[in-house]
């Protein structure tokens, strides 16, 4: 359920703070501080006002802000129950359904991080696949307290404007989404490949890899909407798999039985979760080709 900023800035003081309390995991204190501040004239004074809240705060208070954020992928405190919010993030990732491997690879990591540091691992999941969540695991565990206390508050600070984006309608928006998209041009016949069927497929090292998105190109050889789009784009490995066998053999073009490229498989990867990645398909029935768009 979301409330336009309108309404928000318009509630009495207990309302907003109990429409915003959560924004910031089980830490109300930041929506009572910026209550005194309204009305905000946008979502990113709105976010900006929240955010320095939190920098502003006594350390302890931070401290207790990244204690009060769940372990990842615990079966313990599932169990026991986490905030909407946080078991939809969670789950948006795959982290109700890992594999084996995958469960002990979390478990090791959360274990050693909370060993060392004695808070929480804290990352902004939808910004993240399964497998990037366990490489940034390993690069952040050589960290001093200090340094790991800092890159929770950012963590912390990325979850929230995600919350907050999903919340609060308003005529700007925070800069929090990416998209990616494709296209396909038939270079044998020098237009649009309509009509193709595409496959985006997320790849995972340690666990089943999953199909995060099917589509069909239109007339114009895009797909009628992104691929991913109105969130980050996880940071990941990828395959897009395009059909280019039916498709030519639906318009008669000579090919051999069976014909030469039947499903095309192209491997990338993302880093920019809120950038903007294009990966274009040029193909004919015996050659193909692509290139990092924008």
């Amino acid at each position: 359920m979301s409330i336009t900023l309108t309404d928000l800035n318009s509630l009495g003081r207990d309302d907003f703070v109990t429409a915003l309390g959560n924004i910031f995991e089980h830490s109300p204190w930041i929506a009572e501080q910026v209550a005194l501040l309204r009305p905000f004239a946008g979502i990113n004074p709105l976010f900006a006002a929240m955010k320095a809240a939190v920098e502003r705060a006594p350390s302890e208070l931070r401290l207790a802000l990244i204690k009060a954020h769940p372990d990842l992928a615990d079966k313990t405190q599932r169990a026991a129950g986490l905030t909407a919010d946080s078991d939809a993030e969670q789950n948006s990732v795959g982290l109700d359904r890992l594999s084996d491997a995958e469960y002990d690879a979390f478990e090791r990591v959360n274990n050693a991080y909370r060993s060392k540091f004695g808070f929480p691992y804290i990352v902004c999941v939808r910004r993240h696949t399964k497998d990037s969540i366990l490489r940034d695991f390993e690069r952040r565990l050589p960290h001093d307290v200090a340094a790991e206390m800092r890159r929770s508050i950012e963590e912390i600070c990325r979850i929230a404007a995600l919350r907050l984006d999903q919340l609060v309608t308003a005529e700007d928006r925070l800069p929090v989404h990416g998209r990616l998209s494709t296209h396909v041009l038939d270079t044998h016949s020098g237009k649009p490949a309509a009509g193709i069927a595409v496959e985006l497929i997320e790849l995972a090292d340690l666990g089943a890899s999953r199909v995060v998105a099917r589509a069909v190109t239109n007339a114009d050889g895009r797909t009628d909407q992104p691929l991913i789009g109105g969130r980050p784009v996880p940071i990941g490995k990828y395959e897009l798999s395009f059909s280019v066998g039916e498709y030519f053999a639906a318009r008669q073009v000579p090919l051999s039985d069976p014909p030469f490229l039947d499903r095309i498989p192209l491997r990338f990867a993302v880093s920019e979760p809120e950038g903007h990645l294009h990966v274009p398909l040029l193909v004919t029935p015996w050659s193909y080709a692509t290139y990092r768009g924008s």
